[in-house]
């Protein structure tokens, strides 16, 4: 599990260095500041859980359960909430209105404090 945690960090975090060049150089004249912003916010956020996954990977006081189930917390959430937010700063670039799919955003930021929550809980209450 860890070599798949580890894994699918490194994948995040490249995937967040090429989206933020992208969002800084293709994207800079195309979008609104007020968009361009946006979609820097969902290039952080997936930066920050990337970093987060490489960080759970190496970690030993975490049982593997744990790690199993924020690693698909954190995953999931890192999807919808950053890739919605991506979707929704570039809404005017593309025919398809993604204003339809915003209610997806706070499900993924609800999952990514659940990831955190339960290593917290995990961490500070199971032996």
């Amino acid at each position: 599990m860890n070599k798949t945690i580890l894994a699918t960090g490194l994948l995040f975090g490249m995937l967040a260095v090429v989206l933020g060049a992208f969002g800084a150089h293709a994207l800079k004249k195309a979008l609104t500041p007020e968009a361009l912003n946006t979609f820097e916010t969902g290039v952080k956020y997936q930066m920050y859980h990337a970093l987060f996954l490489l960080v759970l990977s190496v970690i030993t006081i975490v049982p593997e359960n744990t790690k199993k189930v924020v690693f698909y917390l954190i995953v999931i959430g890192m999807i919808l909430f950053s890739f919605s937010i991506y979707l929704l700063a570039t809404n005017k670039l593309t025919g398809v209105d993604f204003r339809k799919i915003g209610f997806i955003t706070p499900i993924g930021g609800t999952l990514l404090i659940l990831g955190w929550g339960y290593l917290l809980f995990s961490l500070l209450f199971k032996k």
